[in-house]
């Protein structure tokens, strides 16, 4: 982290990096996603706050399981009417649908582990009537 002339902190790309424990290629890609843009001094890539602040949301977004697409339009509503209220509430929305989505994988893995273990105990039964009871 840099302080900048005006004040305000500034990170490099190799800052980030660290601090986030992502490589630069992956900072580069969000950025050419259109999902950071950092200033430039020469071939530089200087961060603000607001783009460390995205960066997080953006890696956030990726753990929670979003698409990028997802993940670029809550955060593009940050700068956008109706702005904050309106990620919030589509992020809630966007937790919801992700939490169901969870919910009911976990239901279906629950059945097909019980269909597994139904299959295995008839074919051990049947194993073992074929080879004399042993």
């Amino acid at each position: 982290m840099t302080p900048a002339r005006d004040g305000e902190e500034t990170w490099s790309i190799a800052d980030l990096a660290r601090e986030f424990d992502v490589t630069t290629r992956t900072i580069r890609f969000y950025e050419d996603e259109g999902l950071l843009s950092p200033r430039r001094r020469g071939q530089t890539r200087i961060y603000a706050a607001r783009d460390r602040t995205r960066l997080k949301l953006i890696l956030r977004g990726k753990r929670l399981g979003f698409s990028l697409l997802e993940i670029a339009e809550m955060v593009g509503m940050y700068d956008a009417p109706p702005g904050e209220t309106g990620q919030l509430e589509l992020f809630l929305k966007r937790i919801a649908e992700r939490r169901a989505l969870l919910e009911q994988q976990r239901e279906d893995i629950k059945v097909t582990l019980a269909e597994l273990e139904a299959s295995e105990a008839a074919a051990r039964k049947r194993l073992k009537e074929l080879k004399g009871g042993r």
